[in-house]
């Protein structure tokens, strides 16, 4: 389902030019997913509509403490990397919430420091457009490792604007 996720960031994102759910679908299927994992990726995705709701609401600096669930579940550099975000002033309190539910959502059994970047990526383009977070793609696309094991940067480029 993540790889789902990836190529639709990939390919309608950052374009900003979003098709319909039915006409994803069936794109979706003829780039070769099951569509089992689009059902998945696209419910998950619908998600991004809530995220937006309650940003109109002032958030009032606040220290997240994870549960002993969340901790089992999020991977220590993903947790950190959401409060670097959140104390530089990029990511709202509702925003932090949201991704934290979203990367729960996930089936892993521990979600990986590159999803939970890559699913703040989407929020943050969801929040602030896709122009304002470009840097931050680079920044993630920099420690993506889906697949690779053996550590190496898999031929990564960075995107040039």
């Amino acid at each position: 389902m993540f790889d789902i996720l990836l190529y639709l960031y990939d390919t309608y994102l950052l374009s900003e030019h979003f098709p319909d759910p039915a006409h994803l679908s069936r794109k979706l299927s003829a780039a070769g997913f099951e569509d089992e994992a689009i059902g998945e990726a696209l419910d998950w995705l619908s998600a991004l509509d809530d995220l937006g709701a309650d940003e109109s609401q002032t958030d009032h600096p606040a220290m997240r403490i994870y549960n002993d669930h969340e901790v089992s579940r999020l991977a220590t550099e993903g947790r950190g990397f959401l409060t670097f975000l959140e104390g530089s002033g990029l990511l709202s309190v509702h925003a932090r919430e949201w991704i934290i539910e979203r990367a729960l959502a996930l089936t892993d059994i521990e979600v990986s420091a590159d999803r939970i970047k890559w699913i703040a990526l989407l929020a943050l383009w969801k929040l602030k457009g896709a122009g304002d977070v470009l840097w931050l793609e680079d920044l993630v696309r920099g420690s993506d490792d889906f697949g690779d094991d053996d550590g190496e940067d898999g031929g990564w480029q960075p995107t040039l604007h």
